[in-house]
């Protein structure tokens, strides 16, 4: 959806858990020395101003990153996504969040490519002004659930797909299924990221079953609850990451850092978490 801008939610709860597990995954993914191909279906305008009218207007950060931030007592694997955080922060104060493409950069190695699809004009602008010049990096302006399957598969037969759409768009929860199930007939061993949000719609509590159906060879999902709705029945409760093919050790590591999370990112009582998974 072109009216989108990320800008607005950047380093909230829902990011706080999502680049966490990415940053799971691509630190698995270098402990062997064949590359890798980073595919971002909806790779945004890859890292936002904190202190902007966008992001200062609901605050959004100051109930994720900015709760992180300070802490003496954050578990290890909580330590190193803050640390990218930190190494995007140069000056040492909380003034950028890193979008995933630059999660990416800092984590992926120079023989890894990387393959970054964004859609609104603005944020494509942004994107390749910041990463189009990167050697092994490709940023096009396109839809990245067309353009996901001119990636796959890659050459070494190694990758990782972060699909992190807006959700705001009527079709989005359509096109996630059908995009996954094409990319997993052409590609069918590469590690996928979904992320969705926890809302009150059907759609949204409805796909992580249908993602359980794409997945013979084995998922992995972890929901992270910090609010309830308001009184209308809007606004963003929590949010999901649905893992594809995962590594082997991200259950173990979320089992030990999703209490931790809840416990310092809850909002209310009825903070909580889930984590499930079927192994291959």
């Amino acid at each position: 959806m072109l009216a989108y801008r990320h800008a607005f939610h950047a380093g909230n709860h829902a990011d706080v858990l999502k680049h966490l597990v990415l940053v799971q995954v691509l630190r698995h993914m270098n402990g062997k020395d064949k590359p890798y191909r980073f595919v971002d279906t909806h790779a945004g305008a890859g890292g936002y101003s904190l202190e902007g009218r966008y992001a200062q207007k609901k605050g959004e950060y100051l109930d994720g990153i900015a709760r992180l931030w300070e802490r003496d007592d954050l578990p290890e694997p909580v330590a190193d996504y803050v640390a990218r955080v930190r190494e995007f922060n140069p000056g040492g104060r909380l003034e950028q969040y890193p979008g995933s493409p630059a999660f990416a950069r800092m984590l992926l190695r120079p023989t890894d490519p990387m393959c970054l699809f964004e859609l609104h004009p603005t944020e494509h602008r942004i994107l390749e002004a910041y990463l189009g010049a990167q050697r092994n990096v490709d940023v096009r302006h396109a839809d990245g659930f067309d353009g996901l399957k001119s990636q796959l598969p890659p050459p070494s037969r190694r990758g990782v797909v972060l699909i992190d759409p807006s959700y705001e768009g009527h079709g989005d929860y359509a096109r996630v299924i059908a995009t996954l199930r094409d990319a997993l007939q052409r590609f069918a061993d590469g590690v996928y990221l979904v992320w969705y949000p926890q809302v009150t719609k059907v759609e949204a509590a409805e796909l992580p079953r249908r993602l359980e159906a794409l997945a013979p060879k084995g998922w992995l999902h972890a929901r992270l609850t910090v609010a309830r709705p308001d009184a209308q029945g809007f606004g963003l409760a929590g949010s999901g990451m649905f893992v594809i093919n995962p590594p082997y050790t991200l259950h173990d590591t979320l089992a030990g850092v999703l209490p931790w999370l809840v416990s310092v990112l809850g909002q209310g009582d009825n903070a909580n978490f889930l984590l499930d998974q079927k192994a291959a």
